[in-house]
Parts: structure tokens; sequence; C-alpha cells
């Protein structure tokens, strides 16, 4: 049986970058201990969206409950905050049901704001944002940026130039609250933790991250993923906010005719492993985070496990 007697619920957190093994390192561990999956992905929310987000099959699913996933259509918007509201009546649940909740994802926002809870950041302003948007279009591509380096520069530090939605929404803040994001950030310091946490993240070469990465976007393209963008294109549209992320956005320009089948696919797995290294740089600084060799075999992934749930 597992330990009780805390009053923290127990949440195992498996993450890391895209393509490391954190489904299958899951899916492991579930002859040994009563686990349901959450997913943390900003994408596999979306129904529809399965290959590009290489969401759980329907076998895998079948083995141990997934949450979080097919929650809301492709046209839809979908928030960090949503995440965490859904996602923690979620934990509450599969812990009521005797079984332990077990995070599984590479968003580190979701991970990091369902762990320690959200800063207290005013609303989006739709109407502001078109503003600031406009901006950019008439005073030229990386005005908004430099425009946050000089209000904001630790916000600055910490968003990529061509990030205009991390921009945009950080200038934002700045001009509802009167404050900068950043100070509103660390003034709340995701100090909340509601939760007993061990979190782990396979431990991958380089290489072998990259190599991953390339027989991965082959799996996807061979599984159909140009007919899943086709049928998404044909009953919404190639401007789909969702269709302009990672994957999507390569076969739309192939379907378009801007690239070539072969281009389409080094892109993919080019911008795959890019953002890969953002997602290393990312979790590499959770220093709650244990990094393991998710082959098992020397068992020590079992043993963390045992000595969290009966500590």
């Amino acid at each position: 049986m597992m330990a009780l007697e805390v009053d923290k619920i127990p949440v195992l957190v498996i993450c890391g970058p895209t393509a490391s093994g954190k489904t299958a390192l899951a899916l492991s561990l579930i002859e040994k201990f009563p686990l349901e999956i959450i997913s943390a992905d900003s994408r596999q929310v979306y129904r529809r969206m399965d290959i590009g987000t290489a969401k759980a099959t329907c076998h895998e699913q079948s083995i141990v409950p997934h949450h979080m996933i097919d929650l809301i259509d492709p046209d839809q918007n979908f928030s960090v905050a949503n995440f965490v509201d859904q996602a923690r009546s979620h934990i509450f649940n599969i812990a009521a049901r005797g079984k332990i909740p077990c995070i599984v994802g590479g968003t580190g926002l979701y991970i990091r704001a369902l762990l320690g809870g959200l800063a207290d950041l005013p609303t989006a302003d739709p109407e502001l944002r078109q503003q600031l948007h406009q901006r950019e279009q008439a005073e030229g591509a990386g005005s908004l940026f430099r425009e946050l380096q000089r209000v904001d520069p630790v916000a600055a530090a910490a968003i990529h130039p061509n990030n205009l939605i991390r921009i945009v929404r950080a200038l934002e803040v700045c001009l509802v609250s009167g404050r900068k994001i950043s100070e509103l950030k660390a003034e709340h310091g995701f100090s909340e933790q509601p939760y007993r946490v061990l979190q782990l993240a396979p431990d991958l070469l380089r290489d072998e991250l990259y190599t991953r990465i390339g027989q991965r976007t082959e799996q996807m393209l061979s599984s159909g993923l140009i007919d899943e963008v086709r049928e998404l294109v044909r009953d919404y549209s190639s401007e789909l906010k969702a269709l302009q992320t990672l994957g999507y956005r390569e076969v739309v320009r192939y379907l378009n005719s801007e690239i070539d089948e072969e281009l389409m696919c080094e892109e993919i797995k080019k911008y795959t492993r890019h953002y890969a290294k953002r997602q290393l740089t990312w979790f590499r600084k959770e220093a709650d985070i244990i990094w393991v060799d998710s082959s098992m075999k020397s068992g020590k992934i079992l043993e963390y496990i045992d000595d969290f749930l009966f500590e």
C-alpha cells in the first residue's frame, strides 16, 4: 500500500525534451505502480492533432488512463490557467481513487505553474494586443523587442527576440498594470507547493536525442502527418494558430508548395532539435529534477519512486 500519512498528495512528474522517451518511461512503470497519466503538453489538448503532437496512441490509452488530452477543438483557446485548473482537479480525483497522479510532458511552464502556482498577472487585453501587433508591423520587426529591452530588460533576457507572442504579453502586462512582468513573477516566485513531488527526466546524450528526433519525425510523416494537416487546413484554415506550431507549420508550407517534401522533413527535424535544446535549457534550471537513465538497467528509477512513496 502507498503511504498516506502525509497531508500532501504525492505526485510523480516525468518531464524533459521532446522525443526523450517520457511516455515510454511512464508506461514502463505501470506494472509496479498504480499510475494515471496527466499530459503536460500545450498541444495535446487539441482534438484531431494526434500525430504531430506525439499523442498517446489508442493502445497506450487503453493500458493506463490518460488525462488532459483531446479537450478542445483546434480553433479554441487554452491557457496555462486552464491547464492548472483542470489538472489540479484530475490530481485530486486520481488520488481519491487510490492511484498516483503522474504528470508527463515537456511544456515546462505548465508543469511549473501546476506545481507552484501562477503569478497574479492581469488578464488579456485583446485591443491592446492588436495595437502592439500593429506597431510591430508599422515600425518593423524587432521594434517591440527593443521596447521590452528598455522597459523590462530582465523579461527581455528570458524571451527569444522572435517570440512575438511572449514579447507582446510582457509589454501588455507592463502597460496594463504599470509594473514589470519580471517583478510580478519574482514576487510570486512560484513558491506555493500543494503537493509532495518527485520529478524525473530521461537523461540522454545530445547525439542520441537528435537521432531520436530524426526517427520520430520520419515516423510521424509515414504515419500520416501530411494527411492530418491537410484535413485541418480543409476544415479550418492554414492560418489557424494551432497550425503555426512546430511540425504543422512546415507541412502547411509543403501543402502551399513553398517547399518540397524533402526540405519539409529536414526543417521539422532542424526546428525540433532547436526546440529540444530550449526545453533542455529550461529543465536544467529546475533544481528539483532528477536526471535518470531511462533504460532502468540499474533499477535506480524504481528505487527513487519507492523511496518517494514510502518516505
